[in-house]
């Protein structure tokens, strides 16, 4: 199958038209771009996703303004002489949680754009200051498929973890102290646990039950902190990672890979590879389709011969491997050129060679 050739992205010296001359030009994914026009989308690109980023983290920071405020505001009232109540520090912890959960929302879409960045600041501009420039080979395909099918690149619990330990639980640790302090000191200082426990009182709750509630869950909340500190897939985060084994063989094939100079994948992701399908056509008009396929896609094809037992008469089988995002593309060629044809589209577990993953990887 002559399938269009993926080279990793390197300038080559090689004619780009015939009155060009020897003008390098970028050669990736079968086509030929200039070093500079390539350059500088990907630095528009970038700098795109930066600014993206930087709108989604002040709404972060947004978020926590308004939980320290909200927090501010609900002491000063329940400490005042004449109208303070214990119960509006319990609903500034029940708006504090509610702020929380805003935020880990807004902390999965920011990272979302974070990731972009640190891929390309991974394996393209890294990849550039390290002669020759050879970075991963699949870092085309990866940032591909984080702009054609964007999905939350962490889950919710780090995201919640994760702002609960940077800012959060510092919040709580003021709520709860603010509260066992207006139950003990406020308006004058109890004589004893039992008249602090009966002034938690709310309605026809007793106080001690509240008491049970509010601890439970500061508990709670303090076991999440630390049950997912271990979730490190946050590409925007300074974290370290040399914590594990499995880190240290980690450090050590990519050190393997910088002897070689093949550049370093960043840990923060897989490897970036779009769901692959291999189709086989069967059409009468087979020169057709091939020559649309091979213009307007840059996709090799195999033609096969075969008989329909149906009618017994000669068919032709044209077979292209394909990734998924292609194949509307595909689906539009054939409804113009042969709207009869009879089509199966299979998944393929792997595609090796000819503009996909390289076979000796």
């Amino acid at each position: 199958m002559n399938n269009r050739e993926q080279t990793i992205p390197g300038p080559e010296q090689e004619p780009s038209s015939p009155g060009e001359g020897n003008e390098p030009v970028w050669t990736y994914r079968g086509y030929r771009i200039h070093p500079g026009e390539f350059i500088t989308a990907m630095v528009h690109l970038y700098r795109g996703e930066v600014s993206r980023a930087n709108a989604w983290r002040t709404r972060l920071d947004a978020t926590t303004n308004w939980a320290v405020v909200a927090t501010g505001a609900a002491i000063s009232i329940a400490f005042n002489k004449v109208s303070g109540h214990h119960s509006v520090i319990l609903i500034n912890m029940f708006l504090v949680t509610l702020f929380l959960f805003i935020e880990a929302r807004r902390y999965q879409y920011y990272e979302l754009w974070s990731s972009r960045i640190r891929l390309m600041e991974t394996d393209f501009f890294a990849g550039m200051l390290v002669p020759p420039f050879k970075p991963a080979w699949d870092w085309g395909e990866s940032l591909a498929e984080n702009l054609l099918q964007p999905h939350n690149h962490i889950s919710n619990w780090e995201a919640f973890g994760r702002r609960l330990r940077r800012n959060y639980i510092w919040i709580y640790l003021i709520i709860g102290a603010s509260w066992a302090a207006k139950l003990w000191l406020h308006p004058v200082p109890a004589s004893s646990w039992q008249e602090a426990i009966q002034r938690a009182d709310f309605l026809n709750i007793p106080g001690l039950f509240l008491f049970l509630i509010v601890g439970g869950f500061l508990t709670a909340m303090a076991f999440i902190a630390i049950l997912t500190r271990p979730l490190q897939e946050a590409s925007g985060e300074i974290l370290r990672r040399d914590e594990s084994a499995e880190c240290g063989e980690v450090k050590a094939e990519a050190d393997a890979m910088l002897k070689n100079r093949e550049g370093i994948k960043a840990w923060f992701r897989p490897e970036g590879k779009r769901d692959q399908n291999l189709i086989h056509i069967i059409t009468s008009k087979p020169d057709q389709i091939s020559r649309e396929i091979l213009v307007q896609m840059n996709r090799g094809v195999t033609q096969i011969e075969g008989r329909g037992k149906y009618t017994d008469s000669e068919k032709t089988v044209l077979m292209i491997a394909l990734t998924v995002t292609e194949i509307p593309s595909l689906k539009e060629i054939i409804r113009e050129v042969d709207p009869k044809a009879f089509v199966i589209v299979s998944p393929a577990q792997d595609i090796m060679g000819g503009g996909f993953s390289p076979i000796e990887r």
